[in-house]
Order: structure tokens, then C-alpha cells, then sequence
């Protein structure tokens, strides 16, 4: 064993499970002889990688002393700047815990619930750039963070989750909280380490969760690690040939020359940008200012590009604008940066940008020509590319002229804006996100669960920022929202967080109310409630003639006369201040209110369940068979 002193009876070889740096490729296992070498018994090893002088000091134990493996495992967080973790414990993560508490930097965010943890995590990596970290025990612990690794794999998020295990001498004799969390988290992860050298792999763990495409990484210790003394050596460097190699390089001059060419000779060229986009928004806005090309952005694109541009299309898709969409329909040549082809961006796919060239820059291997075949494509860094062709442009001070296209777009703007119905009082779920957007200038952080509301929150709150905008997108996980937000109010202590959600979402992770009061964040949860599941009612009114299959989440003896369960109660039995709306004319008032509380607040907006998230195309249409039109107060 690498960190160890004498134990009883042999032990297991160490586990080590890698997948390479992007997906669907096979996973390399790495033998324990390359673990093992040039490493002393009984000595851990570990270099920070990132620029000392950035992070805060360490407490760092005197030479040759003996520590813990859990003390290790928190002195090496520390050697990689984390100053929060989000964890929950067990009796296989107990003793990280009583670690947790030795450290003079390292603050611990209590949770309620394991998922709730890593959305947690999640929301507090989408808002700063940086890993997330969340710890837990094993069993239903580690089982409960399952849909959590998928939903940061599918939308590139580095997290740096950590569980506990069963002590090696009890792996496979099924044993209380006994679960193989590796086999499990294989597929969803970027990397499993079953860990006995903790530093190396804490420092290898944020290397690889923040290089290349950004992924969660998961880091299993069994508890006789945690509990074993040794001296850990921290000087050991990353030996990573394989991945190094892997890692896509600066692109070629050559390449991006013919994008420019490809540019120079269309007449109506769109941009297509995604997640991929979030760290290269300042090349991303001055290539637009060069070139005048239209942009359209997916759901994990939102604020790559500013929604109040006169060129931004704002989002495509399913439920995207009828002119972004137009625009990839009438295209001649799409630049799609940063983004994978999703189905609910797509729909057809055949159909989709059709007319067009593409061009697909992306930094996945993988993504490129998986779901749609490239004219052209560069497997690199979207920063780069865009940086590359931003100096190309300026140096040979070439102009592109498409107004023609831009006014066709700006008349389809006029033709098709985002609009809703108000009828009598009722407060249509789009108007009380306006009126936030206004009253917050558009400067919030803003989460969502899943459903209408974040469709709508999508639609009618203007981004202008990167990493204003935190949702759970490829997954689709409810409940997301509300941990999000609460890690986004630990990252960015003085931004404004609004939680915008469904109250469906919301209850899911209704317990994160404990955490928020008991730290007292400022996440304000603005709730739409129509207490339904609204975008299966939606299906539901479209494609199924409005037949209810267990889409009400109300209380049915109420028979919908009074608002089932009482969200106002919750925030009660936390001390957390809430306020109830039921009137269009009530709202703007009660927003304010919301916002001018210090702390947390919890503002219920009673909305009609007949809402429809408009323009829609059903799944596996093409643009022609876009909805513009009706609710469920018609027949269909």
C-alpha cells in the first residue's frame, strides 16, 4: 500500500479506474506496479498544480509526523484551494469529518440530503469556474449522488465527489452499507479512483475534472485508509503520458483560415454556441463584433452572449425563439462552437440546418460528427479557436457585410417576439419573471428546477452574463434548483440568487430549507406554482386530449379550491420569511419585497396551470412543425 503502516493479514491490490480524458471511450486500467512506483512505503506524495501563491496556506504538518488519512485527504483539499465543501456524513465517512473540523480553511456546507449535496456542489462550480466538492459515506450514500454524477457529466460541470467505503477487509462480504460504488459510477463519471494514495489522487482528481471537457470525478477511500497513520510526501508531480497526449492541442492556423474563408463566402452564416462557450465569452463577443454574425445560444449556452444584443437570437431549440430557429432553418452556414447537437436543439435531425455548411468546434473527440456530420471540424479549445480567428480578422482587416441577412432576422424578430395571454388577474408565470429581470437589471444569478417554469425562465429573464444561469439541461433533474441556487450564494456571497421554480422542483429538495436558514444564504426562491406538473400537462393538453395521468400534485378533496400542500409552511418550520401572491397586480410589489429582504425569502406565485411554454416543436419534428399558438384552455 502506498499510505500505510502495518496492518493485519494481506491486502487487496489497489483499484485504479481510469477512462481517458473524453467519452465514449474504453476505460484503461492502470496497474498497481505503475501506483507503486518510485514511491517510498509508507509515504503519500503531491505537488500542487495550480500557482501557490493564489491559494491560502495550508496547515501543513511538520516533517516526517505521522497523520491520519483523512487528515491527509483534507490538507490535500486545502493544497488545492478549497475553502467549501458540501458533505454529509456516515460511519464510513466519519472520520473525514472529524478532519474537517481540525481545518482552519476549509468550511463545511451541511446538506440535508445527498443529491441536494452535489446540486449543491453543482450550482457552486457552474457560478465560479471552479470544482465542486462533496463528500459521502457509503451504501445509500453513495447511491444517492448517482443522478447527480450524470447530470455534471452530460453538462461538463467538474465536480470532485469523495465517498466513504466499507474497511478492504470487508469488500465483497456484503456489509452493513456495503455498495460497489465504482462498478456503479463507472459510466457517469469522468474517472473512479478506488484510493490508497490519497494526495496523488486528490491532486490528479481536479487535474482531470478541469481539463478537457470538464466532468465529475469520484474518489472512493475505504475507511482503514482513512484511519491509517503514515507521512505523506507531497512532492510526487502528475505522471499522465497517456492523457497529456490526448488533450487536444492549439488549432491550426491553416484550419481556422478556412472557417474564414467558409465566412467570406456566405451569405447568411449563424452562430450556434453552447456550454462549451462559458469561458470564451469575451473572444465569443468580439468575433461577433468583427464578423456581424447572428447569434443563437442553446439552454447551456445562456449568457455566453448577451440576451439584449441586437445579433443574439436568443435561444433555439424545442422550445427556442420562432427566429432563432428560422435562422438555422434559412442558413447557409452554421458555426457550431462548444456545443454537442442535442435532440431537443435539433429535433429532425435530418432536417436541421439543412441548407447550411457546418463547422463544429468542440474540445470532446467524441461530440464531433456524433449526432450531425461536420463540413469542417476542429477538436480543440473553443477560447483558442476564437482567439486565433479574432487575430486573423483583425490583422487582415477584411469586413463582412450581412444586413441583408440581419434585417430578414430583425423583421422575424418583429414578426414572432416571445408574447403570453393575461386574462383578468391571473399572473401569467412570464410576467413575474419579466418584472424580476427589470427589478434586477438583469444582473442575477439565476437557478431553475425543471419544466415550464424553466423554459419560461429561459425565455423572458435577459442573461448578460456567463454563469448567470444555472439548470440542469441535459439530464433534466428535478429538484435542482434550489441546491443550485444555494451554491451559487456560497461561490458568489454578493451576487443576487434568485431560485426560479416549479413546485414540483421544488419539493423535491424541500429540505435544503434547514441549510439555507441555518446558514443564512441569501437565496431568494421565486416559486411558480400552478400545482401541476406543467410541461406534462402541457404534452398531456397537446398529444394525449388533456387526459390527467397523475400530473396533479394538489390535494384532490380540495377538488383545486385551495393550494395543496402549503408552501408557505415550509419556509415557516425554517424561520425563513414568505409571502403568498395570487394577483397580476400584486406581483411587482411583492418582488420588491422579496428582493429587499436581507437573507433568504420564499415568494409563492399562484399561476394558472393552463400555461403553455410557446413556440414548441414536438419531439423528432423539424422547424415547419413548430407550434406558435394556443394553451389548455382549448381542445386539441
Amino acid at each position: 500500500m502506498v499510505f500505510a503502516v502495518a496492518m493485519s493479514g494481506p491486502s487487496p491490490p489497489p483499484l485504479y479506474l481510469h477512462s481517458p480524458p473524453f467519452r465514449n471511450q474504453n476505460i484503461v486500467p492502470r496497474s498497481s506496479n505503475y501506483l507503486k512506483t518510485n514511491v517510498k512505503p509508507g509515504l503519500c506524495s503531491l505537488s500542487s498544480h495550480a500557482d501557490p501563491n493564489s491559494k491560502p496556506k495550508p496547515l501543513v504538518a511538520a516533517p516526517e509526523k505521522p497523520m491520519k488519512g483523512s487528515d491527509v485527504l483534507v490538507e490535500a483539499l486545502e493544497r488545492e484551494g478549497v475553502k467549501h465543501v458540501f458533505a454529509y456524513l456516515g460511519g464510513a465517512s466519519m472520520e473525514i469529518h472529524q478532519a474537517l473540523t481540525r481545518s482552519n480553511i476549509i468550511q463545511n456546507v451541511l446538506p440535508r440530503h445527498e443529491q441536494g449535496g452535489v446540486f449543491t456542489a453543482e450550482g457552486y462550480a457552474r457560478a465560479s469556474g471552479r470544482p465542486g466538492v462533496f463528500i459521502a459515506t457509503s451504501g445509500p450514500g453513495a447511491t444517492n449522488i448517482v443522478s447527480c454524477l450524470e447530470d455534471a457529466l452530460l453538462d461538463s460541470i467538474p465536480i470532485v465527489a469523495i465517498t466513504g467505503r466499507v474497511p478492504r477487509r470487508m469488500i465483497g462480504t456484503d456489509a452493513f452499507q456495503e455498495t460497489p460504488s465504482v462498478e456503479v459510477t463507472r459510466s457517469i463519471t469522468k474517472l473512479v479512483f478506488y484510493v490508497e494514495d490519497i494526495p496523488y489522487i486528490v491532486k490528479e482528481a481536479f487535474f482531470l475534472a478541469n481539463s478537457g471537457r470538464p466532468s465529475p470525478v469520484l474518489i472512493v477511500i475505504p475507511k482503514d485508509i482513512q484511519q491509517q497513520l503514515g507521512v505523506p510526501n507531497w512532492d510526487k508531480p502528475l505522471q499522465l503520458p497517456g492523457y497529456s497526449f490526448r488533450l487536444p492541442k492549439s488549432p491550426e492556423t491553416g484550419h481556422l483560415q478556412q472557417i474564414l474563408r467558409l465566412i467570406s463566402d456566405s451569405k447568411k452564416p449563424v452562430l450556434y454556441v453552447g456550454g462549451g462557450c462559458m469561458n470564451s465569452s469575451e473572444e465569443l463577443r468580439r468575433f461577433v463584433d468583427l464578423t456581424g454574425i447572428p447569434v443563437a445560444t442553446t439552454l447551456m449556452g445562456l449568457g455566453a452572449f448577451p440576451s439584449t444584443d441586437e445579433l443574439s437570437l436568443q435561444i433555439l431549440g424545442m422550445h427556442g425563439t420562432r427566429y432563432a430557429n428560422y435562422a438555422v432553418d434559412k442558413s447557409d452556414l452554421l458555426l457550431a462552437f462548444g456545443v454537442r447537437f442535442d435532440g431537443r436543439v435539433t429535433g429532425k435531425i435530418e432536417a436541421f440546418a439543412s441548407r447550411a455548411k457546418i463547422v463544429h468546434i468542440d474540445i470532446d473527440p467524441a461530440e464531433i460528427g456524433k449526432n450531425k456530420q461536420p463540413h469542417l471540424s476542429i477538436c480543440g479549445d473553443v477560447k483558442k479557436a476564437l482567439a486565433g480567428m479574432n487575430r486573423l480578422l483583425e490583422e487582415n482587416g477584411e469586413k463582412y457585410d450581412f444586413s441583408s441577412w440581419r434585417e430578414e432576422l430583425t423583421e422575424q424578430k418583429a414578426k414572432y417576439p416571445l408574447s403570453y395571454k393575461t386574462i383578468g388577474e391571473a399572473i401569467p408565470p412570464q410576467y413575474a419573471i419579466q418584472v424580476l429581470d427589470e427589478l434586477t437589471n438583469g444582473n442575477a444569478i439565476i437557478s431553475s428546477g425543471v419544466g415550464q417554469h424553466q423554459m419560461w425562465a429561459a425565455q423572458f429573464y435577459n442573461y448578460r452574463e456567463p454563469r448567470q444561469w444555472l439548470s440542469s439541461s441535459g439530464l433534466g433533474a428535478m429538484g435542482f434548483g434550489l441546491p443550485a441556487a444555494m451554491g451559487a450564494a456560497v461561490a458568489r456571497p454578493d451576487a443576487v440568487v434568485v431560485d426560479i421554480d416549479g413546485d414540483g422542483s421544488f419539493i423535491m429538495n424541500v429540505q435544503k430549507l434547514a441549510t439555507v436558514r441555518v446558514e443564512n444564504l441569501p437565496v431568494k426562491i421565486m416559486l411558480l406554482n400552478n400545482q401541476h406538473l406543467g410541461m406534462v400537462v402541457q404534452w398531456e393538453d397537446r398529444f394525449y386530449k388533456a387526459n390527467r395521468a397523475h400530473t396533479y400534485l394538489g390535494n384532490p378533496s380540495y377538488k383545486e379550491a385551495k393550494i395543496f400542500p402549503d408552501m408557505l409552511k415550509f419556509a415557516e418550520a425554517c424561520h425563513i420569511p414568505a409571502a403568498r401572491v395570487t394577483k397580476k397586480s400584486e406581483v411587482r410589489e411583492a418582488i420588491e419585497k422579496m428582493l429587499e429582504t436581507p437573507g433568504p425569502y420564499l415568494l409563492d406565485v399562484i399561476v394558472p396551470h393552463q400555461e403553455h411554454v410557446l413556440p414548441m416543436i414536438p419531439s423528432g419534428g423539424a422547424f415547419k412543425d413548430d407550434i406558435n399558438e394556443g394553451d389548455g384552455r382549448a381542445a386539441y
